[in-house]
């Protein structure tokens, strides 16, 4: 929200410095996000008066200029404005001059071989407006030398604020000019407005069809009006708030909308077919809106139209069909209410936003609706003359009266300021609230204040305005002793695993819980389905923490990154809950190209069970128990795995994602992927203290023997290592597979595998006849599960 100094005081009684005021609005809420002075950048420029024009010896198009600049001798200036001719009034930069709209600084410069001293300025070369054909003529009186930001009335403090969702009120200048009335820095100023009676019946019907998107519309016409190019005043003030000057009609709904927070619409009455009238769009109707868009509206959506089809898009954006021109001589103004969540969702489904839409969403004041009709009609009667009808009221405003009930104690006990009751009374009176005196206090709340709804808001309000630095600092009471833990385990876990990932090299990403139903269906679709997303590539809630990462390895890969190692811990969103997981991606190069290995080397399968092993090994899962079954549709068959405890439950998933996965998401290098699930891994059961048991090495070497077994190809390793662990607990210590064979010397349909098993001695090594021993329980293991020693 921005407004200029000047525009702020014709709504405040005060003689509050700029800085003061900047200050004050920070304090009670109301954030000022930047200053801006027009005039300090344009400090350099002077008013001048062009005394001789001569054609340029070199150049047909250009002229030399001979200036009074005010300031002694004149100056030449080479200008190739056609507008340029002795006697000229306008504006002149010398050499140091910074111009803004060109973002050059002028120097003493040859041009065509004729020296220039400076530059007679254009309206947009000071950034004042986009006009361009000629350099700025300005009155005849205007004074040679006088500063030009001074003499045009520039030098007016921009103030920009940033108005939070809740404050509704503040999106004019009158709702700020009155909290900084009840901070104490001024006096506000009311609202005069003149009953201007009607001169005749208002010759169009006006009502609303739909009560409940649009439940009041006010409006009266004006005929014999002479629209064209608003005041000099009001356009200046615009522009120094961003906003492009149309024609006085337009910019006079534009200064009541920002002075008051109050959008306001006028239509040119002959475009207008039969009555006007705000009802609910019919699916397939479509509007050309003012931005030059056209829109295909639905039968959700509250419109304004005439017998000819949709002009206005409620509360929104008005039509181009229906716009005042400078042709135009009678005009519809319109004042409506419409509903504020209707707005929203209008706004939202349309990607359609605007001043008026800011306000209406926020819920403008429902009772204003008089008083902004007749604040535009005697405006509009300033501006461009003419006759008003008499005023038709169609509908009735919400005016629910809220009542909050409040005890003056409940400032302290909230908001752990301590204000005296006279104090907080004066402060609600100034805000427009009134109240009823008891125990507890009965307060009126304003028709402007739609966020007000209970005793905790009330406090905020007193507090904001008594001053929030005048709350004392209390610490929060601690209890004595050393801090117990609050972290549940299952937060633990996460802390473990997060830690594990980046220490094996690892990026963290963090990802959208939201992706777009085509992501989410390699994935077996989403649960959840959003009403109301940010955006339709961001709807469903994430199946799976897969999607957002290999967007995440793409978008790396398409700008040039040769290998992506990236994880995420978060949540997938199924139809029973949530399910805190771990996912990660490896995409490009394992290994890069080098002289000593030879060619670069892609990620495989087992670098994605190594990092779910290891992650889940981090976590406490019971990894040497563990089960490998066959992966899901998501992953390359044969190239990937569950892993599990039992049939049916699966702790993580890892392999070569399906071609079609990355067809899906456009990858075009082989990815590896895994995804551990937190919540599926067992708890160890909490014992006494938290302390782990020294590390004890044992006293004894272990001793390594090798077994190669013949197993059916189809057999799975796994199970085999299973198997030999098994065999005596008490003294292996590991078992790892150490060698794969196919081939001269195995039977057909059978393959040799190749296992190093570690045995750990007690208190004693072992003696030959043990090592037997050891070793027939060994093989009696894994005969058991169709394995064969091998010859």
């Amino acid at each position: 929200m921005k407004f200029t100094l000047s525009w702020l005081k014709e709504h405040l009684e005060t003689d509050a410095s700029l800085e003061a005021i900047v200050d004050m609005l920070t304090c009670i809420g109301l954030e000022v996000e930047g200053v801006e002075n027009p005039a300090e950048k344009l400090a350099p420029f002077v008013v001048a008066e062009v005394l001789t024009a001569e054609p340029h010896p070199q150049a047909d198009k250009l002229q030399v200029l001979t200036v009074n600049t005010g300031d002694g001798e004149p100056v030449q200036v080479v200008c190739g404005a056609p507008n340029a001719r002795a006697g000229l009034k306008g504006v002149f930069g010398g050499p140091g001059a910074y111009v803004p709209g060109s973002d050059l600084t002028l120097k003493v410069a040859a041009i065509r071989g004729v020296e220039s001293r400076g530059m007679m300025c254009s309206v947009r070369e000071l950034e004042l407006g986009e006009e361009h054909d000629g350099i700025i003529e300005l009155p005849a009186d205007a004074p040679v030398g006088a500063g030009f930001a001074q003499w045009r009335g520039l030098d007016d403090p921009v103030i920009d604020v940033a108005v939070t969702p809740n404050r509704q009120d503040c999106m004019g200048v009158h709702g700020i000019a009155r909290d900084l009335a009840a901070a104490g820095l001024g006096t506000l100023k009311a609202v005069n407005v003149k009953e201007i009676a009607g001169a005749f019946p208002c010759p169009i019907e006006i009502r609303t069809d739909d009560p409940e998107g649009c439940p009041a519309f006010y409006g009266r016409v004006i005929r014999g009006v002479k629209n064209g190019p608003s005041p000099d005043w009001l356009q200046q003030r615009l522009k120094a708030v961003g906003q492009r000057p149309i024609s006085a009609l337009v910019d006079m709904t534009n200064y009541i909308m920002l002075s008051y927070g109050r959008p306001l619409h006028v239509y040119d009455l002959a475009k207008l077919e039969g009555a006007i009238v705000a009802r609910k769009a019919k699916d397939g109707e479509t509007m050309l809106a003012l931005n030059g868009k056209t829109y295909a509206l639905d039968s959700s959506m509250t419109v304004i139209a005439d017998d000819a089809g949709v002009h206005d898009i409620g509360g929104i954006m008005g039509g181009e069909d229906t716009g005042a021109t400078e042709e135009t001589t009678d005009v519809v103004i319109e004042c409506a209410y419409f509903d504020p969540e209707g707005i929203a969702r209008t706004g939202q489904k349309l990607a359609l936003t605007s001043d008026a839409r800011t306000r209406f969403e926020r819920g403008v004041d429902p009772t204003f609706l008089e008083v902004g009709l007749q604040l535009a009609t005697e405006r509009a009667l300033d501006l461009v003359g003419g006759e008003p009808s008499e005023i038709i009221r169609a509908g009735s405003p919400p005016a629910e009266q809220r009542i909050v009930e409040y005890r003056p104690q409940r400032c302290a006990e909230l908001g752990g300021l301590d204000v005296p009751e006279e104090r907080q009374k004066d402060i609600l009176l100034s805000l427009g609230f009134e109240f009823e005196h008891g125990d507890p206090w009965k307060i009126d709340v304003p028709s402007w204040r739609r966020d007000v709804i209970g005793s905790a808001d009330i406090v905020e309000e007193v507090i904001r305005i008594e001053g929030i630095d005048k709350v004392p600092s209390t610490p929060l009471p601690r209890a004595p002793g050393v801090a117990k833990p609050t972290a549940t385990p299952e937060q633990l876990v996460e802390r473990r695993v997060r830690r594990a990932a980046a220490e094996r090299g690892l990026n963290e990403a963090v990802t959208w819980s939201f992706v777009s139903e085509a992501e989410a269906e390699p994935f077996g679709g989403s649960a959840w389905i959003l009403d109301n997303p940010i955006s339709e590539e961001m709807k469903a809630m994430r199946p799976s923490l897969l999607p957002g990462l290999l967007a995440a390895a793409r978008r790396n890969i398409d700008r040039g990154a040769q290998s992506v190692r990236l994880f995420e811990v978060g949540r997938r969103y199924l139809g029973d809950r949530e399910h805190p997981t771990i996912g990660l991606v490896l995409a490009g190069d394992r290994r890069a190209r080098h002289w000593s290995t030879g060619k670069a080397e892609a990620f495989s399968a087992y670098d994605a069970k190594a990092e779910a092993m290891a992650l889940l090994a981090a976590a406490g899962a019971p990894v040497d128990n563990l089960q490998a079954l066959d992966g899901t549709a998501v992953y390359h068959p044969g190239r990937s795995a569950r892993l599990c405890l039992g049939p049916r439950n699966a702790l993580a998933e890892f392999g070569e994602l399906h071609p079609a996965t990355l067809k899906a998401f456009d990858l075009g290098v082989p990815v590896v992927a895994a995804e551990i699930y937190l919540d599926f891994i067992p708890l160890k059961r909490s014992g006494i203290g938290h302390m782990r048991a020294a590390y004890a090495p044992p006293p004894l070497q272990a001793v390594k023997r090798d077994f190669a077994f013949l197993l059916p190809t189809e057999a799975r390793a796994d199970t085999l290592l299973r198997a030999v662990r098994g065999a005596d607990k008490q003294v292996i210590a590991g078992v790892s597979l150490f060698d794969v064979f196919t081939g001269q010397g195995v039977p057909e349909g059978r393959k040799s595998v190749a296992v190093e098993v570690v045995l750990q001695p007690g208190d004693k090594s072992f003696s030959h006849e043990e090592l037997e021993a050891i070793s027939s329980r060994i093989v009696a293991a894994a005969e058991k599960m169709g394995a064969r020693l091998r010859d």
